[in-house]
């Protein structure tokens, strides 16, 4: 099984408010002594918050319910019920939070410590000293606690690279990123080697890096959740630059690219602004007659040709992404 788990689904159930109190003083030389009843404590709330060290979101895999305690009720002589304890849901940055029920958009976690209350507690109920006036000298009433929140979350990761690997299957993404990065995706010479994303720290001159995605193969009718489909296209949407991988030994190069582009617009036309690179892999059988053939239909963007294999033009592509970055 993969441990990279980037949708997840719980429960979430915050605490009730404590009620307040209907105490009476009762004191040795005042019987009538007035109202002083304590307010009820908050309940617990849930909170999502955001940890860079984590990277997939398997820990919420194993725990479906998340249940926040309740206030505790306010007590004799204006004493306020404790509040009850939060409870805490750490998640990856990049990781989105909706209501699963409405579909509605609750949140996003972009920040390491960042801190988003999911389930509000009920407020505590106030004690009968709130209640005292000159009509009414004893009340013997007091708030009760709000009732608690609860209800199903859906937690989605999209994950967060500099740059997005974007090909059919079996276009050389996995290898490259092998080459160019400490990352160690499975390789094999058949489609959807990757089933999940493979993130690698690319390291450039000076000792700068950049972050690179190899994101799952994608097929035409993708945007339609054809093959490995929407999961992955949405991975894409975190990329700051996008670097198109299309083989040498592609029937039709311009072709293919234009497919990529056309499922990615289907998904999501915002994909579109970003920046793109084309890199033309297993380039390593090509002479240089060819290349300057094939480089004459190649689409207006900048364009690369590697060979992950025989470490050619990486360095070039390297160079192109640094620019394209920054």
């Amino acid at each position: 099984m993969s441990n990279f788990i980037d949708y997840v689904k719980i429960h979430c159930r915050s605490g009730k408010g404590g009620a307040g109190s209907q105490y009476l003083r009762r004191e040795k030389y005042n019987a009538q002594g007035g109202p002083a009843g304590g307010d009820g404590g908050r309940g617990g709330h849930v909170i999502v918050k955001g940890n860079a060290q984590l990277w997939t979101l398997l820990p919420l895999k194993y725990r479906k319910h998340v249940k926040a305690g309740h206030g505790d009720p306010g007590g004799k002589n204006q004493m306020h019920g404790a509040d009850g304890a939060d409870e805490y849901v750490e998640v990856p940055l990049g990781t989105i939070i909706k209501d699963e029920e409405t579909g509605e958009f609750i949140g996003e976690i972009s920040e390491d410590g960042q801190e988003m209350i999911v389930m509000e507690g009920g407020k505590g109920g106030k004690g009968n000293v709130h209640f005292k006036s000159s009509v009414r000298q004893t009340p013997r009433y007091a708030q009760p606690g709000i009732p608690l929140s609860e209800g199903w979350l859906v937690l989605e990761l999209k994950v967060l690279a500099d740059v997005g690997l974007v090909g059919f299957p079996n276009a050389g993404k996995s290898t490259l990123l092998s080459v160019i990065s400490a990352a160690k995706p499975e390789i094999a010479d058949y489609p959807f080697t990757t089933l999940t994303p493979n993130l690698g720290i690319v390291a450039y001159r000076d000792f700068r890096s950049f972050v690179m995605a190899d994101i799952p193969g994608i097929i035409e009718g993708a945007h339609e959740g054809k093959g490995l489909g929407l999961r992955f296209l949405r991975h894409i949407e975190r990329n700051a630059l996008l670097l198109f991988m299309v083989p040498a030994d592609a029937e039709d190069i311009h072709k293919e690219y234009k497919i990529l582009v056309n499922e990615l617009e289907q998904f999501n036309p915002d994909l579109i602004d970003k920046p793109r690179l084309l890199a033309i892999s297993k380039s390593d059988m090509l002479d240089d007659e060819l290349k300057a053939e094939i480089s004459q239909d190649l689409p207006d963007i900048p364009n690369v040709f590697i060979s992950s294999v025989a470490q050619q033009g990486l360095v070039e592509l390297k160079d192109m992404i640094w620019e394209e970055l920054n």
